[in-house]
C-alpha cells in the first residue's frame, strides 16, 4: 500500500504498535478527554492538513484511518518507522506517537516548514533541552540508513535518526518547544505551557496528570 500522493510532499504515521505494558490496556484506544488516544492525535494531523496512516499490525484500528502492516513486527517503533518510509511518495513523513494528546497541531506545521527550509534530514522537538523522539519529521531518503541501523540490532529511534544524519554530515534539528513558544512560532489553542507538550502517557499515573491537565484547559482538546 501506497502512501502519499505524488502531489504531496509530506505524510503522517502514528506509530501504534506497542503492548502498552506499562498502561496495563491498549493505549489507542483508552478513553482521553471524552474520545480514544487515537482520535485525539488524527484531529491534530487533520488540523496540520496532514493524511494519516496507523503503522502496526491493528485491523481493529481501520475505522479511524487506513493502517499499515508492520513488515517486522516485534522490532519496535523503528521498524514501523522505515515500513512506513518504504510506503510512501512523499519526501517528508512525519512521525507521531499515539500517547502524546497534548501538542498543539502548530507544533507539527512548524517542524515540517523547518524541515523543507532546513532540508534537514531528521527534525525533532526538545523540552527543558532533552530532544524527543516524537514527534519527528524525517527526509524519506535517509530509509537506508534507518534500515542498516535495524539490521544492525539497534533499533533505538533517536540514535538512529542522530546515525543517519552524521552519516550525511548534518546534525540532527533539534527544535526547542519553549523558544517556539516564548517567540509566538506556536501557540497551545488552550493555553497549555510548552513543557507539558510532549508528554507521554506511559503508565495510569500519566494519564491521570494529563487529564488533570485537560480539566484546568478552557476548553476540551480537539
Amino acid at each position: 500500500m501506497t502512501h502519499g500522493s505524488t502531489d504531496q510532499d509530506a505524510s503522517a504515521f502514528i506509530l501504534a504498535g506497542g503492548r502498552s505494558i506499562r498502561m496495563g490496556r491498549d493505549k489507542a484506544l483508552l478513553p482521553f478527554a471524552g474520545k480514544p488516544l487515537i482520535a485525539h492525535v488524527l484531529d491534530l494531523l487533520a488540523e496540520a492538513g496532514l493524511p494519516a496512516a496507523i503503522v502496526g499490525s491493528r485491523p481493529d484500528l481501520r475505522a479511524y484511518a487506513p493502517v499499515l502492516d508492520d513488515t517486522q513486527t516485534g522490532l519496535g517503533p523503528l521498524s514501523g518507522i522505515c515500513t512506513a518510509l518504504a510506503s510512501t511518495t512523499a519526501r517528508f513523513a512525519v512521525f507521531l506517537a499515539v500517547d502524546q494528546p497534548l501538542f498543539p497541531a502548530s507544533l507539527l506545521t512548524y517542524l515540517l516548514h523547518h524541515a523543507r527550509t532546513t532540508a534537514s534530514p531528521a527534525t525533532v522537538a526538545s523540552v527543558n533541552g532533552s530532544a524527543q523522539t516524537f514527534p519527528a519529521v524525517l527526509d524519506r531518503g535517509i530509509l537506508p540508513l534507518l534500515q542498516k541501523e535495524l539490521a544492525a540490532g539497534r533499533s533505538g529511534c533517536l540514535a538512529a535518526f542522530q546515525s543517519a544524519a552524521a552519516a550525511l554530515v548534518q546534525p540532527l534539528s533539534v527544535v526547542p518547544v519553549e523558544y517556539l513558544a516564548q517567540s509566538g512560532h506556536v501557540a497551545h489553542p488552550e493555553g497549555l505551557p510548552a513543557a507539558r507538550w510532549l508528554l507521554n502517557l506511559n503508565t495510569p499515573a500519566d494519564l491521570d496528570r494529563a487529564g488533570r491537565f485537560a480539566q484546568n484547559l478552557a476548553r476540551p482538546i480537539a
